[in-house]
């Protein structure tokens, strides 16, 4: 007789079993994508990141290589997002002269240095900002006139001592070529959770238009919520097809020669997306920013 056959008991398990696996292909892309937004985000609760946590997979930023978590397959750098809308940061106000930084409501490990002053000046239009490591200067041009309240807070950070003695945390790949630095919290031995720290305020994000993450890009490291930038940062040292979300705030004039070298290293306590802490240890010592208006 013609007709629709029955399906028998195996063949219902060899569907189930089928759609089952289905269904763990579309969760691990859909993580692997996340994993990539994550990769470099940033610092404050989670592990960037990314920036960050800056994250995991291989593609920090987005496109193949991955943030916070330099972000997951990598993710790019990531910072912690303010928990309500009347705790959002303000971008600098051109009328006032200001940026409106705030109380960082998402949590992790503060190190407490107080907030950086709300007046700020575009003037000089770029600062220089030397990162002085156990490996040599890294020297990082900075773009005062579009990213104004980055500059202000970097500078505010680098006067209180903040940065010195912290270990830059998590190194990519050559998919996610990317350096995390700027938790003060952080180990660095591949065994620790690091990317969770962060100054105890965020600010917005900036100079997004139009931004790519080439080689010699310096950006900041944040969650995926907007304003959620603090004081992680990523040094590129390959070109990271990364969303326009990191505030893109210097180009590095010096020091590339190091981050190839800790990059060809590799990495301590691979996160299982090629990123890790770096086996060669990079220390920051100090960190001076001249310029000022």
């Amino acid at each position: 007789m013609g007709g629709k056959a029955v399906a028998t008991g195996k063949d219902r398990q060899k569907q189930l079993a089928r759609e089952h696996y289905e269904r763990q292909l579309k969760n691990r892309r859909e993580r692997e994508q996340r994993a990539k937004r994550t990769a470099i985000i940033g610092s404050t609760v989670g592990v960037v990141v990314v920036v960050g946590g800056i994250v995991a997979a291989v593609a920090l930023m987005g496109g193949d290589p991955g943030t916070e978590a330099a972000a997951t397959p990598t993710q790019p750098p990531t910072e912690t997002a303010p928990a309500s809308p009347a705790a959002q940061p303000k971008p600098y106000d051109a009328k006032t002269g200001t940026c409106g930084y705030v109380a960082d409501a998402a949590g992790g490990k503060v190190k407490d240095v107080g907030m950086p002053p709300a007046e700020v000046k575009l003037t000089p239009a770029t600062k220089t900002m030397t990162l002085k490591t156990n490996l040599g200067d890294i020297v990082v041009k900075l773009d005062n006139a579009k990213a104004p309240c980055t500059v202000n807070s970097l500078e505010f950070l680098a006067d209180k001592k903040y940065y010195d003695g912290s270990k830059c945390h998590r190194l990519g790949s050559d998919k996610f070529p990317m350096l995390q630095c700027g938790d003060p919290s952080a180990k660095a031995d591949g065994k620790s959770m690091d990317g969770s720290g962060g100054p105890g305020y965020v600010m917005v994000e900036e100079n997004l238009e139009g931004a790519t993450y080439k080689r010699g890009v310096m950006a900041m490291a944040k969650t995926q919520a907007p304003g959620s930038t603090g004081s992680q940062f990523f040094l590129v040292y390959g070109d990271i097809g990364l969303t326009p979300d990191y505030t893109p705030v210097g180009t590095i004039t010096k020091g590339l020669d190091i981050l190839d070298k800790v990059n060809k290293a590799g990495v301590l306590g691979d996160a299982g997306d090629g990123t890790g802490a770096p086996k060669e240890t990079i220390e920051i010592k100090d960190v001076t920013i001249a310029g000022k208006g």
